[in-house]
């Protein structure tokens, strides 16, 4: 079951701010979505979560239009983290990725949630801060604390069984983290898909986005300008028409054979 948008698009007053975007995001997969500061990125992957209606085209999920899901039924099968994780109450870590399976998974019961709440602020690396005040962490902190609630909302359904989480949709995850912490978010990313979820990523670092992606799609005023396997994607003519470097260098990484971007005019001589 993909998560699709069909010739998608969103005005604002009247002006397209993302237009005719047709793409899908794939279980087992994980697409970036790249483009320079204002391109339409986070209306994209907000089209596609459903925070936004389309005002032009669709966006399905399966077989079925976004449209036709209950926001019970919509929050077991997609969560989204936003680049705005403001809170406007006191929680402590736990309760926070707690409440992430309240609407998908009313009927999993309080210790359960509550011990699934444990082990992924382990897996985010926030596990000695659990019982901590939400509002006394760090930048970097509060957002892979965000993240364990996203990823709450999806795990808390199919806890037990063998079905597959559903799609995760991150707008710039990696935007407050330490290199360190990078690594473990993309991993937590890759991991998701290995599980069988889909997976959504706008991402701002082409080199990352090479490096953990199956898949890359370029947005470029409001519109699609390239989509594919990375290898394809990005290449040398594409990033100085789309992100306006002079002479930017696309190279093949020699390990692991990913593309990777050094703008010519920044090395140092």
């Amino acid at each position: 079951m993909s998560l699709s948008l069909r010739n998608a698009g969103w005005r604002v007053g009247g002006k397209p701010i993302v237009h005719g975007a047709t793409l899908a995001f794939e279980p087992g997969q994980v697409t970036a979505i790249v483009g320079p500061n204002g391109a339409g990125k986070s209306t994209l992957l907000r089209l596609a979560s459903g925070l936004l209606p389309a005002t032009s085209g669709a966006v399905w999920l399966g077989n079925a239009p976004l449209t036709s899901f209950s926001p019970a039924q919509l929050a077991a099968c997609r969560a989204m983290l936003t680049q705005d994780c403001t809170l406007r109450a006191r929680f402590t870590l736990r309760e926070l990725v707690a409440m992430g399976g309240q609407v998908s998974a009313p009927f999993m019961g309080h210790s359960a949630r509550w011990a699934l709440a444990g082990l992924l602020l382990e897996r985010v690396g926030l596990a000695a801060f659990a019982e901590r005040d939400v509002m006394d962490l760090s930048g970097g902190e509060r957002q892979r604390a965000h993240l364990a609630r996203v990823l709450m909302q999806l795990e808390a359904p199919v806890h037990g069984t063998d079905q597959p989480p559903g799609f995760l949709l991150l707008d710039e995850p990696i935007s407050a983290q330490d290199l360190s912490r990078q690594h473990l978010v993309l991993d937590l990313a890759r991991a998701h898909a290995r599980c069988g979820g889909g997976v959504g990523m706008v991402m701002h670092d082409l080199n990352w986005a090479a490096a953990c992606a199956d898949h890359i799609v370029v947005v470029h005023e409001g519109g699609i300008d390239a989509q594919g396997p990375p290898e394809q994607v990005l290449t040398s003519a594409l990033v100085s028409r789309v992100f306006g470097v002079e002479e930017g260098r696309v190279h093949v990484h020699g390990g692991t054979g990913k593309p990777y971007v050094l703008p010519h005019d920044m090395i140092c001589q």
